[in-house]
């Protein structure tokens, strides 16, 4: 039982090595590539231009933008989020005990008081 435990660590490790190891090479390929001359490094005004969906941009590179979408976008990655949590609890809901219903219910609140805090300083709101 203990081997099993290790190894399922060990696995973990493994990823996380790989996880360092594959984006750090590929920078480093990249940057032995433009060293040697292989890669091409020729930038022009058009390629240094800030990309907005095809369109010519509008503004410098630091526009200023209003502080509700950040807090919209924010409050939805942090409630999207809420839901992958959710997904593994209900899919094994049949198995689990009436302590992680417990467990769930009192997470589920600490989420309906945050949306409310939310409602009520009105950052749900768009316009």
């Amino acid at each position: 039982m203990l081997d099993d435990y290790f190894r399922q660590y060990g696995l973990i490790a493994i990823f996380v090595a790989v996880s360092f190891i594959v984006p750090t090479s590929m920078l480093m390929i990249s940057w032995s590539m433009s060293r040697l001359g292989i890669r091409p490094h020729n930038p022009t005004a058009v390629k240094l231009e800030t990309y907005e969906c095809g369109m010519e941009a509008i503004g410098g590179r630091w526009s200023q933008f209003n502080f509700r979408y950040y807090m919209f976008a924010v409050l939805f990655v942090v409630f999207d989020v809420e839901v992958v949590f959710l997904y593994p609890w209900a899919a094994k809901f049949l198995q689990l005990e009436l302590f992680a219903l417990i467990e769930m219910m009192a997470f589920v609140m600490i989420l309906m008081v945050a949306w409310a805090y939310a409602w009520r300083k009105k950052d749900l709101e768009w316009g």
